[in-house]
């Protein structure tokens, strides 16, 4: 029976794509380049990892990336994260999944603080039993590593899930524990990443009702 939905956080939930452009313009003007960065250039960037994105995005004026990362998460920190950057239908969907009984879950490889504050700026955090983010010492995805922290954590079978990502990443998560995915088209994925029709949304309210559907037959 399935009971558990564990969801991706970026590009499934939220479209943190003009945070990171924002913040990454703040820290150019600050260095006197005024230089804007183009959204569809950097969208294809948010699957890639931190470090890789900020280093494709700063270009040429990008430092130390490590240094650089940490900085561009230092800022992310005191940034808020607007209920405007969910994705349509997304918070009406969440409540009535949780409603009908759904355990909603988090397994995202943004870092856990970071998870923590977007789910807070934008009111979701009330709807999730288990939020995992990345932390130092466990593989972040495509491994499954989080995945089972999320599991433990709910003390689950992969049988009662179901994972809803945006990404090839998402997708090899879970294969790797044989859970079911359902794949949402509004996100970050490699263009050359194509999944299967079937189970494949353009909309999070169509996805909601799919998985309504399939739970209750």
């Amino acid at each position: 029976m399935l009971r558990h939905l564990i969801f991706d956080l970026d590009g499934t939930l939220v479209d943190s794509c003009a945070i990171c452009v924002e913040i990454l313009e703040g820290m150019l003007a600050e260095r006197g380049n005024a230089r804007k960065i183009d959204p569809e250039f950097a969208r294809p960037w948010m699957s890639h990892g931190g470090q890789k994105m900020v280093m494709a995005l700063l270009g040429d004026d990008c430092g130390d990336p490590a240094e650089e990362l940490a900085e561009f998460r230092r800022r992310y920190a005191v940034t808020q994260t607007r209920v405007e950057t969910l994705f349509n239908h997304v918070a009406t969907s969440l409540r009535t999944l949780h409603g009908r009984g759904f355990v909603l879950s988090i397994c995202s490889n943004k870092p856990q603080n970071l998870v923590d504050k977007v789910l807070e700026d934008t009111g979701l955090a009330p709807l999730f039993q288990s939020v995992v983010g990345s932390r130092a010492g466990v593989a972040p995805k495509p491994a499954p590593d989080l995945l089972d922290l999320v599991l433990a954590d709910l003390d689950a079978s992969p049988d009662h899930c179901l994972f809803v990502g945006d990404s090839e990443l998402d997708h090899a998560v879970a294969d790797a524990r044989g859970m079911p995915f359902l794949f949402l088209t509004h996100g970050y994925a490699d263009p050359d990443y194509q999944p299967d029709p079937a189970m494949s949304y353009d909309c999070f309210g169509e996805l909601a009702r799919a998985v309504m559907e399939r739970a209750h037959g």
